[in-house]
């Protein structure tokens, strides 16, 4: 009898516990749609998955967020006109194609910003205690949007039909990339001739030889079977895919304050969670990449090399203030003197 006693106690705590954190939410009942540039099962579309179940728990059902993997609303840029435009709530998408609208977001692109290691624990010092996040959000705003985290996805890598050991093997290289004038300067000054191109496009063009060469995180080439149509994947370091979950400002700003502060803590909460899954995913994606075609040639470059990209990167800088749109010059100072307040503080060389 005692058992049984100390049993319902224990059931009934936990259940008033979750009645006592229910409720929260004090605004309308709304049912929205989040739009991501990822498949079904890979990075951006499982975070917003966790990100909508997280919503709906605590709101206790009354936020019900429904998520559309990549293509399902349009391409991406589609799908970040229709958040900015309020016909979905919610899009999560990457620096680049998101500055079509917001041109200071492409300053997440300026190359060798982020240090080798412990980037992902920089990324998260910044989104929860530096300045940059509020800077950017007055950007952000300025076209209609509120964004509500950064999330790292872990270093680009270059996958090519040819081998690429140095700087000058980028010599005339087609080399697709998203859609951003700061990538494309920034890849032009190390010699390959950019190529922008819609992500879907992209297997063909490699297959066609459109283009020589392509850059993506390691899980999106093998989602989208890169692998099967270049030999080389090379590792330079100078560029790291960011996601920002990002929404509509005026359907934000009609959300109570709880519920705004709750999906900043969720998506600041996740820069560090998600880094952590996906780089267990991109290893697991990598080791498969060998299985299925022995013959890539994984490279990392070294220091000596690397040093060529870097030198040329810093330079160029600050060519982003006259690209970077009205606010690019502040976003880039308070963004590189948060990555230095977040080393000191992290105790990061």
């Amino acid at each position: 009898m005692k058992k049984l006693f100390a049993v319902t106690m224990v059931m009934f705590s936990l259940f008033l516990a979750a009645n006592l954190s229910a409720g929260e939410y004090t605004g309308k009942a709304m049912k929205s749609k989040l739009a991501t540039e990822d498949l079904e099962g890979d990075f951006m579309t499982v975070w917003s998955q966790k990100f909508s179940k997280e919503m709906n728990a605590w709101s206790d059902g009354k936020i019900d967020i429904s998520v559309y993997p990549y293509g399902s609303l349009g391409d991406t840029r589609d799908i970040n006109e229709l958040c900015q435009l309020g016909v979905i709530d919610f899009v999560v998408t990457d620096y680049a194609w998101i500055s079509s609208f917001v041109p200071e977001a492409q300053v997440l692109a300026l190359h060798y910003i982020w240090p080798r290691e412990n980037a992902p624990e920089i990324l998260g010092w910044i989104v929860k205690n530096g300045q940059f996040m509020s800077v950017l959000e007055k950007a952000f705003r300025r076209n209609d949007l509120v964004p509500l985290g950064i999330i790292w996805e872990d270093w680009m890598w270059i996958t090519s039909k040819k081998e690429i050991s140095q700087m000058a093997d980028m010599k005339g290289m087609k080399l697709r990339l998203m859609s951003s004038k700061v990538l494309v300067d920034q890849w032009k000054a190390y010699g390959a001739s950019p190529t922008p191109m819609s992500f879907g496009e992209v297997y063909g063009g490699l297959q066609m030889g459109l283009i020589d060469a392509q850059m993506n995180p390691i899980f999106a080439d093998y989602s989208m079977k890169f692998f099967e149509v270049t030999d080389f994947f090379t590792l330079t370091y100078a560029e790291a895919y960011l996601g920002i979950p990002t929404m509509n400002k005026a359907n934000f700003d009609r959300l109570p304050d709880n519920a705004k502060a709750k999906m900043r803590e969720f998506w600041a909460k996740a820069t560090i969670d998600s880094a952590k899954w996906i780089e267990e995913r991109n290893a697991a994606d990598m080791e498969k990449i060998k299985k299925e075609r022995p013959i890539i040639k994984f490279t990392e470059l070294g220091d000596d090399k690397i040093a060529e990209f870097k030198a040329i990167a810093e330079a160029n800088y600050e060519k982003f203030d006259a690209i970077g749109g009205p606010d690019a010059k502040l976003v880039r100072e308070t963004l590189l003197k948060d990555i230095a307040d977040a080393k000191k503080a992290l105790g990061i060389e």
